[in-house]
């Protein structure tokens, strides 16, 4: 059975959390996060947590040991952007686009 967690609208850029979620794919829950606690970057927090947030909704709703579990499914797609601007020389102004991104985790009871 297959038990999902997501997190919306993180304030971090898509291509910034994909190297992340590259590390941890296929790998068991408790590795996973092993790997996340010794990343020096402020993003492994995040995913850290939704990894956290599937183990749990897996052993609280459906009873699964969370030893057993392995990431099957990781992904990290674009949410809104939002869209400012910095003031230029003459008068001109310049884009600045803050990006974020939904990460999705789908876990799954490894068979023994």
């Amino acid at each position: 059975m297959e038990v999902r967690a997501v997190a919306k609208n993180t304030g971090i850029s898509p291509s910034k959390v994909r190297l992340l979620v590259d590390m941890v794919r296929g790998k068991k829950v408790d590795e996973a996060l092993a790997m996340l606690r010794f990343t020096k970057t402020p993003t492994a927090r995040v995913v850290a947590k939704v990894v956290k947030s599937a183990a749990a909704n897996a052993e609280n709703n459906f009873q699964m040991s969370p030893s057993d579990l392995k990431i099957t499914k990781i992904f990290a797609d674009e949410a809104p952007t939002l869209k400012r601007f910095r003031a230029r020389a003459r008068g001109q102004a310049s884009h600045i686009l803050k990006r974020s991104s939904h990460i999705t985790i789908i876990v799954t009871e490894q068979e023994a």
